[in-house]
């Protein structure tokens, strides 16, 4: 006669994808619904070890549709723990997320592909006694880098996402080619017109498809724009400090609050004699349901002098118009064919060096436009903006 066992309890070992379960002697085993849910169990019989333990096989789904909404799943702030077992389905790859790579060799029974891996660099410093570690803000820029990855539908000039590594960090396409910076550098005043309209077509597409979902750049600069070999063809990353056009923006100098608001308190209703002359001829409607709080991001500055003035100030409130004034800031190296700058302190004032948009051949009538304070009629990223290329001016 076999004896009756119970379950007792179920502790997470330090081995990943185990479960130790202790037993008592009432029932014949664990019951189903001991088992997280979605998960099946193995019994391994090992003899003279107790308590017994199950394997939990977390069953694996992918998604079958376009990365078109935003990631559910919340993670811990522990950067380590981004990418621990088990994956989340909205990190892992899209559908055929090679489609428009080239290998880099073929064989019989398989391609191979470059790529990138990036994983979370925490780093730990003691200062006047006191640990200080930036994995709260490599958290946030890789949780913010993965939700445009995962949300926006790809596009030519936005770096291919490729899925993630369990316990490693995130895949993207390989870029071959050279940032826009080395570019200018390199050719200084040999760009073509047609070259620099070109240019100009293929950052705006990208950006506006960004913008339309509702996504910043954050910090866009010559540095976080590469030019392919060969095609010249635009492509933009580094979305860490990217935020949602949803959110409160918030200074990275306000103090952290990892406590969601409090709800108020449901008030009861009304109880009153409906058979009182004082009583309302209709009935009365249930309050309104409160509406739920928008996320506060913390909006960063950018790489100078491509940040827009209201982010220096800490007063941005449209992280999208920034993004045009990083645009307008690209230009204007384009069209010169060489690195600008501008002095901090003024360019928190909204001002300009005198000159500086003096002889711009090519985007001279945009540029000012992109360069106006954010709230004295700023130009927007409009994909009708594009230019036509003059093929014959490509010499």
């Amino acid at each position: 006669m076999s004896r009756h066992v119970n379950l007792k309890r179920i502790t997470l070992t330090s081995k990943k994808n185990w479960w130790m379960v202790e037993l008592n002697e009432e029932d014949e085993g664990p019951p189903k619904s001991a088992l997280p849910p979605g998960t099946e169990e193995t019994l391994v019989n090992e003899p003279h070890r107790t308590p017994k333990q199950f394997h939990r096989i977390t069953p694996r789904t992918y998604e079958t549709t376009s990365h078109a909404s935003n990631p559910i799943y919340q993670p811990p702030t522990n950067p380590a723990s981004i990418f621990s077992f088990p994956t989340p389905t909205s990190y892992s790859a899209p559908p055929n997320p090679t489609q428009s790579l080239a290998p880099t060799a073929s064989g019989s029974a398989s391609e191979l592909f470059k790529c990138v891996v990036k994983k979370p660099n925490v780093v730990q410093l003691e200062i006047n006694g006191e640990m200080q570690s930036n994995a709260r803000d490599v958290t946030t820029q890789f949780l913010a880098e993965l939700r445009v990855y995962t949300t926006v539908a790809r596009h030519r000039n936005i770096c291919a996402f490729l899925g993630s590594l369990e316990n490693v960090g995130m895949v993207l396409e390989y870029l071959e080619g050279r940032t826009l910076y080395d570019v200018i550098r390199a050719h200084k005043h040999a760009l073509a017109r047609a070259q620099k309209v070109d240019y100009h077509n293929q950052l705006l597409d990208g950006l506006t498809h960004l913008h339309a979902y509702g996504f910043s750049h954050g910090d866009l600069s010559l540095l976080n724009i590469q030019v392919t070999h060969g095609s010249d063809t635009i492509k933009l990353f580094d979305f860490g400090r990217s935020v949602s056009a949803d959110s409160v923006y918030a200074s990275p100098d306000d103090p952290y609050d990892d406590e969601p608001p409090a709800s108020p308190p449901p008030t009861a209703p009304l109880r009153m004699n409906l058979n009182s002359r004082f009583a309302p001829k209709t009935p009365t409607l249930p309050p309104p349901a409160p509406t739920p709080a928008r996320k506060v991001e913390r909006i960063y500055p950018g790489t100078r002098p491509f940040s827009a003035p209201e982010i220096l100030r800490g007063e941005c409130t449209d992280a999208r118009l920034a993004d045009a004034y990083s645009f307008g800031m690209i230009l204007v190296c384009l069209d010169r064919g060489e690195l600008v700058d501008v002095k901090p302190w003024e360019q928190r004032k909204d001002k300009l060096p005198k000159g500086f948009l003096d002889g711009l051949e090519v985007f001279g009538e945009r540029c000012p436009g992109y360069l106006k304070r954010c709230d004295q009629g700023r130009r927007r990223l409009l994909r009708e903006d594009m230019m036509d290329v003059d093929m014959s001016m490509a010499a």
